[in-house]
């Protein structure tokens, strides 16, 4: 289908700012195929007028773990291997698939009502959320989490590595899913795990998904039993030999930022996450001087307990001014570009832009919401949606040219 947005304001990305344009935008299938000007032989199915509406980039949220909202508020305010071992593992173990799948679908509504348009996933309870994705029509990559040992007896690492292919074979033709390789974190991987697993990235060309150095006792027990620190360790199995995704990254060195930046790997942070488990700050402004690929996610509901984008991105604009003693660190067009176009390069996703080529993920802003008047020629659009949006602004949700949440009310539910 060829669609029409007219009389929406758009939002642009610029070299170092994101700017607005009332230009009508062109959308051939999934993808933008002209702003302002129609495009040559394009003939509209449809016309959408976003009168009153502030149109920009679906946010992702870079890691996550949308089978977990239902743990949403068991285990809260613990110390945070209390939280884990304790509070969430055994919960986890005694969720069944049918559970799964309900947990994530209300998860992925909450997403999709507060901008998110896709999700990146360590899951582990396999067809799960992607079944819930398919019938909510947002974007996914989807990851079973993978631990244990290979010479483990089931169930162990290598079953698990079965499942994650298991769920390739069943999804892998659905349009909006794509896939990676999870391995949870060294604190839960045998070393032939870590090993094996990025070698099997690189054979089906499939990107890795970690989580690293979130909590502090998590490094001080690497460099114990490796003599390094868990990106070192990572770095060394071979894990940023392809593409990767390294959720958390708080506590981490000036070499291990070195090796980050050197293996382009992309660090997903989550300060709401990482604040509430008492895990501290990551280095974001070292990160980004160094040249990262920072982007931005929630976690899961257990440990946020938000799956909202908006208020990740405030936090990340603020802590950071905060701890730092300094007003201009971490801009919001930094914050914002995290949500959108890094978060579209960690994915390896056309997204994230309004821009022709560019997926047609797109979000629909009510400007007459107060918490985002006055809007104006005055207003810088970053600011106004990282300091001041909440999410409860958005009307519509566009994911691949197909509307999924119109006037508020799911389309697909």
């Amino acid at each position: 289908m060829n669609t029409i947005v007219k009389n929406g304001k758009l939002l642009l990305t610029c070299e170092d700012h994101f700017e607005t344009a009332d230009q009508d935008l062109y959308i051939a299938g999934d993808r933008i195929a002209g702003i302002g000007a129609q495009p040559e032989d394009f003939t509209a199915d449809e016309t959408i007028d976003a009168s009153g509406m502030l149109i920009i980039p679906g946010l992702i949220n870079a890691h996550t773990h949308v089978y977990m909202t239902v743990l949403r508020g068991v285990a809260d305010d613990v110390p945070f291997e209390k939280w884990l071992f304790e509070g969430v593992m055994p919960k986890e173990e005694a969720m069944s698939s049918e559970e799964a799948y309900q947990s994530a679908r209300i998860g992925l509504m909450e997403m999709i009502k507060s901008g998110t348009t896709c999700f990146n996933d360590m899951q582990m309870f396999i067809g799960q959320a992607c079944r819930a994705a398919v019938e909510l029509g947002i974007r996914g990559v989807s990851g079973r989490g993978l631990a244990g040992d290979l010479s483990e007896p089931v169930p162990g690492g290598s079953r698990r590595i079965n499942e994650a292919f298991q769920e390739m074979q069943d999804f892998g033709k659905e349009p909006l899913l794509t896939f990676a390789l999870a391995p949870h974190a060294p604190y839960t991987c045998s070393e032939d795990l870590m090993r094996r697993v990025p070698q099997l990235a690189a054979e089906h060309g499939l990107r890795l998904h970690i989580h690293l150095s979130e909590s502090r006792n998590e490094v001080e027990n690497c460099i114990k039993e490796h003599g390094m620190t868990p990106i070192a360790w990572a770095d060394h199995c071979g894990c940023f030999d392809v593409p990767a995704v390294a959720a958390h990254c708080v506590h981490v060195t000036e070499d291990d930022i070195r090796i980050l930046a050197e293996k382009h790997v992309s660090v997903a942070s989550n300060p709401a996450s990482n604040m509430k488990l008492g895990n501290g700050f990551a280095p974001i402004p070292e990160m980004l001087s160094a040249g990262i690929n920072v982007c931005l996610g929630t976690d899961g509901a257990a440990s946020n307990n938000r799956l909202n984008m908006f208020h990740e991105m405030s936090l990340m604009a603020l802590i950071h001014k905060g701890n730092k003693e300094d007003p201009v660190s971490v801009s919001a067009a930094e914050t914002l570009r995290m949500a959108t176009i890094n978060g579209a390069k960690a994915l390896g996703l056309d997204a994230g832009e309004i821009a022709p080529g560019k997926l047609a993920d797109l979000v629909f802003l009510d400007l007459s919401e107060p918490s985002l008047m006055p809007f104006n020629e005055n207003t810088d659009p970053a600011s106004a949606l990282v300091y001041g949006a909440t999410g409860a602004e958005v009307d519509s949700v566009m994911v691949g040219g197909k509307m999924i949440l119109q006037g508020r009310k799911f389309v697909n539910h």
